[in-house]
């Protein structure tokens, strides 16, 4: 039986749940030097979201963004963490329904050494995600290899993580046919999958975007599938009850590692209970495993549910996430 008790506690205590509230300390660095104060980080979605959107003048967003990748992994898998800085901007442009444009690298390394393997993982990522390598920046003189990844899209109309409402149902989507690169809490789903079928799945974010099926979504990231819920649960100023039990999971991997794992396809939807049935169906209809995980509710609480038992996971009234506390906010 799950013990929620447990999987809450362990949660916090995660590797992916630290990195994402490192994220609350540097937005507070940030708005206290800017002239305008934290007012000045507002853009047509605030910081916090998946991508910076920026109106295009014609009805559309320009959308930015970058990943950089951790040493420990780009030195035991420098392929693969070539290839995830490409996969994993790629997803970040689709999750705010948008479609990707290029990317371009920041790429240190001790001569060629890992450096052109990360350069052949984004290169095989770039064409089979279709998204062309257009520039970067590179130095062959450094101590320890490194890397970052930008990326530029487009969307004609947004999700966020700022429009989660109470009442809305949070959905997961993921693509479960694939497996982990080991010894990493990384689901591989992409590097042996069809191209076409890796752009098709994808193209089901921004088609639920524009359809106005839903206007509330985020890519699941190494903060898990109730750690990317909570990150859109708390910049849309809500709460939710999470079940467990209802996510979608590949069998024979244990809950708390599926939790902590970052999905190479996984997105976490709050959607309108009368539009949840058509979503449902397009996941289905690509074979993407897809349910129902809970309801978003006005508590600003994140409870998880399992086995009739229940637990508190997070409460964004007393410590922030992702987001600079309240304290913060109000300094002049």
């Amino acid at each position: 039986m799950t013990n929620v008790h447990e999987i809450a506690q362990a949660l916090r205590a995660t590797r992916g749940f630290a990195h994402k509230r490192d994220i609350s300390e540097v937005v507070s660095a940030l708005g206290r030097s800017l002239p305008g104060g934290h007012a000045a980080l507002a853009q047509a979605v605030p910081i916090g979201d998946d991508c910076a959107a920026i109106p295009d003048g014609h009805g559309g967003y320009l959308l930015f963004a970058i990943e950089g990748m951790v040493e420990d992994f780009i030195v035991r898998m420098p392929w693969f963490a070539g290839y995830c800085g490409v996969m994993v901007n790629v997803s970040d442009i689709y999750a705010m329904g948008g479609r990707p444009t290029a990317v371009v690298d920041a790429l240190w390394s001790s001569g060629m050494s890992p450096a052109d393997e990360v350069l052949r993982g984004m290169a095989e990522a770039s064409v089979r995600y279709g998204v062309p390598v257009v520039g970067g920046h590179s130095n062959n003189r450094s101590e320890r290899p490194q890397l970052a990844v930008a990326i530029l899209g487009h969307a004609r109309r947004l999700l966020t993580s700022f429009d989660a409402r109470p009442g809305d149902l949070l959905v997961m989507a993921a693509d479960l046919c694939g497996a982990y690169e080991e010894p990493f809490p990384y689901w591989n789903a992409s590097t042996t999958a069809p191209a076409a079928r890796l752009r098709a799945d994808l193209e089901l974010l921004p088609s639920i975007a524009e359809d106005g099926l839903c206007r509330a979504a985020k890519d699941i990231s190494m903060a898990g599938a109730v750690g990317t819920a909570m990150m859109l649960l708390e910049c849309s100023g809500v709460g939710a009850r999470i079940d467990l039990e209802a996510l979608p999971k590949p069998d024979g991997v244990p809950l708390l590692r599926w939790l902590s794992s970052f999905p190479s396809y996984g997105f976490v939807l709050s959607v309108p209970p009368s539009q949840v049935a058509p979503v449902l169906g397009r996941f289905a209809a690509r074979d993407i495993a897809c349910a129902v995980v809970g309801e978003v509710d006005a508590t600003r609480q994140v409870r998880l549910q399992a086995g009739g038992n229940e637990a508190l996971l997070w409460d964004f009234g007393r410590d922030a996430f992702i987001q600079p506390p309240q304290e913060a906010l109000a300094c002049p």
